[in-house]
């Protein structure tokens, strides 16, 4: 039936019938040509699909690591920047706050941040490689909310015990000057200090810590 419709769209097509071996031969075309247009087809649909398998430059940068000049950070100051799309704090720390980070230890759930996220060359009483300077994220480890820097001693709203630190306006949730979360609050672990490293006395760079 088949080949007997092809033979009739032939012969009105050409004005004349067709033979077998025409017809085989034009048979062998089309099919030919019909698997390639839809090859082509379904290569033209795939590229925009493979492509997005590629990041795109933005994504890279998005996760680079970035270089951030301190020279004019004072002291107490706190300056924001973004890495990974996360915000992360450098905090220029008094003497004085220093000196009250070994005092809070009985008030905190991790003093020692075993449980808490930071490179090994940060695992220490101010979590730093150099004292005074904090590199810490700035996302409160409960829900991901950002807590606000208080630096203040003994707020009215805080509590005589407050000796300057980091509080999560949404759910309470209470850190000291090294990040550390004190005990009972909503926020599981402390802080995360991010890799980072020195590259001269007054460049840090977020990201990367090779051969810090």
């Amino acid at each position: 039936m088949a080949t007997e419709l092809t033979e009739a769209a032939t012969q009105a097509v050409t004005g004349e019938p067709s033979s077998p071996a025409v017809n085989a031969r034009k048979r062998r075309f089309l099919i030919g040509a019909t698997g390639v247009v839809a090859g082509v087809g379904a290569v033209a649909a795939a590229v925009p699909f493979v492509v997005s398998f590629f990041p795109s430059e933005r994504a890279k940068a998005a996760g680079a690591p970035v270089e951030v000049d301190i020279s004019k950070l004072e002291l107490g100051q706190k300056i924001d920047v973004e890495w990974r799309g996360k915000v992360v704090w450098l905090i220029n720390r008094t003497p004085d706050m220093l000196a009250s980070l070994p005092k809070l230890t009985p008030q905190l759930a991790d003093p020692d941040s075993k449980q808490s996220s930071q490179p090994p060359y940060a695992a220490n009483e101010t979590r730093s490689i150099k004292p005074p300077i904090l590199v810490l994220v700035g996302i409160c480890t409960h829900l991901g909310c950002s807590p606000t820097y208080r630096r203040d001693v003994a707020p009215a709203d805080l509590g005589a015990d407050w000796l300057g630190g980091f509080f999560c306006p949404c759910h309470q949730s209470k850190f000291d000057l090294a990040g550390r979360v004190y005990k009972g609050m909503p926020a599981p672990i402390n802080l995360a200090v991010p890799p980072h490293k020195y590259v001269t006395d007054t460049r840090v760079v977020i990201g990367d810590d090779t051969k810090a």
